[in-house]
């Protein structure tokens, strides 16, 4: 049974960092894509980060230079560090996995950036 299962989140003054992590079980970590998304209530989810198996990335435009993804294998654990935060930033972050053609998503964790 895949379970995927974030943590981290937190709130935050603009300018600071903070870093979420998505420990997955059930699959074989290594092998498949993983995200991190993001919603804001009364809006769509909103693509934020991808780490392929050969631990390739991608990142939005509205945080690339700012966060970084990254996983530990042996973990089970994905992160996403997230530098020089902006109340843009406020959402729910989920962490994402395709596995065998089934999509599965974390609880997600909340992120507030504010004065």
């Amino acid at each position: 049974q895949v379970q995927l299962v974030e943590s981290g989140g937190g709130s935050v003054q603009p300018g600071d960092s903070l870093t979420l992590s998505c420990v997955g079980s059930g699959f074989r970590f290594v092998h498949y894509i993983m995200f991190w998304y993001r919603q804001v209530p009364g809006k769509g989810g909103e693509f934020v980060a991808e780490i392929t198996s050969l631990d390739g990335s991608r990142y939005a435009d509205s945080v690339n230079g700012r966060f970084v993804i990254s996983r530990d294998i042996d973990r089970k654990t994905m992160f996403l560090q997230m530098n020089n935060l902006k109340p843009d930033d406020t959402a729910v972050y989920y962490c994402r996995a395709n596995v065998d053609m089934q999509t599965y998503w974390g609880q997600g964790t909340q992120v507030t950036v504010s004065e």
